[in-house]
């Protein structure tokens, strides 16, 4: 490192340096190759253009777009001007080496190419562009430095950059083989989870809380799986990380209670089948169907389109109201009062058959009408009929039963009373 700071070292390397450009890069051989190769990529740009036009709308226009010739297609169809290059590379490559030149540059100009069509070609045929572009370039890297011959000195390298941490040596090149091992394992992972979930979705005969609670334990443990695999792949004693142990047991006492409390909250929901998916419940003011049971929460989305994110130990320690535990069948109590000079026998049967013209009122069991009370005002009556689908809501159902009494009421001279009070006046004596 002092050599550095040393200025006849730094005059000597810069000599060696503009030394070696000029014998290896300023040669007549080198720059004759130099402009062969930008000659073969500008004509092969310049073919290419009209090629790609054309085969751009070709999947458009053929009944197997969507199958593996179309999808074929759109990935050759970027890289046209790369293998024309490639052709015309390899034919300056033979003209210049007949002509006396090394062709050296060409050549490895056409190996990196080649090895990019390849690899690219390859990468494109998977649907996630992500991961498409972290495998092609990590394939690519490799690749151009094994052509260049620096693959051997750079792993080298790599190697001998490393650090020893309680007993484990960590390098660059074990990181770097441990994150490709763990993403590519954690890619089969979820791949694996989403198909076995897809699979445990179909399957009719286990419950919606079934269903979820063996989709999470499948994912986790491909998750565990995976992590377990890539340490030991890389060859990490997971005996080193005992230790880790005690320290997640002094987080979760102090630190995690309450994430650790939903955790276990959420496996009690599922195995004791309480609320599953698709229930309509109602915890506090919160009124709607569960779209989805988490790890942490449950998903409530109302009538309103909120969505609201209850944390499972609510739902163990809290009252809990799930209008579709054992059926979705509930009822629904509707008072109307009418006048004593009504016939209310008259306007109990109105608001039964009105009830029934709604679609979502059943039939079995049916509405049936009740007297409650004789008020000050009206005669209190209670209109009570079932519905089977709460999660539709179930004011705007009360609302359009309302709408049709009240239109059968004013068809057949039924008075609903409003509260009035009468003022007598008695006259004092010796008061004029």
């Amino acid at each position: 490192m002092d050599n550095l700071f040393d200025l006849e070292y730094l005059h000597s390397l810069v000599t060696s340096l503009g030394v070696w450009i000029l014998d290896k890069i300023l040669r007549i051989e080198t720059l004759l190759e130099a402009l062969i190769i930008i000659f073969a990529l500008l004509i092969a740009f310049l073919i290419a253009r009209p090629l790609k036009k054309r085969l751009t709308h070709l999947p458009e226009n053929r009944d197997w777009a969507d199958r593996v010739q179309g999808r074929l297609i759109r990935a050759s169809i970027p890289l046209i001007p790369f293998v024309l290059a490639v052709f015309f590379l390899r034919i300056g490559y033979v003209a210049a080496v007949n002509n006396g030149l090394p062709g050296l540059l060409i050549d490895t100009v056409s190996s990196l190419l080649t090895a990019w069509v390849i690899i690219r070609f390859s990468t494109s045929l998977l649907r996630d562009s992500n991961l498409t572009r972290v495998i092609s370039t990590l394939a690519w890297s490799a690749a151009a430095l094994h052509i260049l011959n620096l693959l051997g000195p750079t792993i080298d390298l790599m190697d001998r950059m490393a650090v020893t941490l309680g007993g484990v040596r960590l390098s660059l090149l074990l990181l770097i083989k441990g994150v490709i091992v763990f993403a590519v394992l954690l890619k089969m992972a979820f791949s694996a989870s989403g198909l076995l979930e897809k699979r445990l979705m179909s399957l009719e005969d286990l419950t919606p809380s079934v269903q979820v609670l063996l989709t999470k334990a499948l994912k986790v443990t491909l998750l565990a799986l995976a992590v377990i695999v890539a340490l030991g792949t890389v060859g990490i004693d997971l005996s080193a990380f005992a230790f880790i142990g005690g320290a997640i047991g002094v987080g979760i006492g102090f630190g995690l209670q309450k994430v650790v409390s939903n955790l276990i909250s959420g496996v009690i929901l599922l195995l004791d089948k309480s609320i599953k998916p698709g229930d309509v419940i109602e915890v506090g003011d919160s009124y709607g169907h569960i779209h989805s049971l988490g790890a942490r929460y449950v998903s409530v989305v109302t009538r309103d389109g909120f969505e609201y994110l209850i944390p499972n130990e609510d739902l163990i320690t809290q009252q809990v109201i799930n209008w579709s535990f054992s059926d979705k069948l509930v009822r629904l109590k509707i008072g109307v009062g009418v006048s004593y000079s009504s016939d209310i026998r008259k306007a109990m049967d109105l608001m039964v058959k009105s009830a029934q013209k709604i679609d979502r009122v059943l039939k079995q069991p049916g509405p049936v009408c009740q007297l409650k009370n004789f008020g000050d005002n009206s005669v209190d009556l209670e209109l009570r009929l079932w519905i089977g689908d709460p999660e539709k809501g179930t004011s705007n159902v009360s609302s359009a039963v309302r709408l049709a009494i009240w239109d059968s009421f004013g068809e057949n001279g039924i008075e609903i009373p409003f509260p009035q009070r009468d003022v007598y006046i008695k006259s004092q004596p010796g008061v004029n």
